[in-house]
C-alpha cells in the first residue's frame, strides 16, 4: 500500500485516476469542437443569442465532468 493507506485513507487505485483524467481531456475537446460547430451552424448570428447558447455550453459540460471526477476519488 501507499502512504495514504498508512495515515488511515484508503489509497485510490493510480489506474483509475490515468484513465479518468484521459477520458475527461479528451472528452471535453470533443465536446468543445461539437459545440463550436453546433454554436457556429445551428445559433442565430445575434450576439444574444450566441452569448447564452454559449454560456449553456460553457456550463453544461460541467455535470459530467462531475459524475466522472466522483467516479475517480470512489474507493472501492
Amino acid at each position: 500500500m501507499g502512504i495514504a493507506s498508512e495515515r488511515g485513507h484508503p489509497a485510490v487505485p493510480r489506474w483509475r485516476n490515468a484513465v479518468g483524467m484521459l477520458l475527461l481531456v479528451l472528452g471535453l475537446c470533443v465536446y468543445a469542437l461539437v459545440a463550436m460547430v453546433a454554436g457556429a451552424t445551428l445559433v442565430p448570428t445575434h450576439w444574444l443569442a450566441q452569448f447564452a447558447f454559449f454560456l449553456a455550453a460553457g456550463l453544461a459540460w460541467l455535470w459530467p465532468a462531475r459524475r466522472l471526477l466522483a467516479w475517480m476519488a470512489r474507493d472501492d
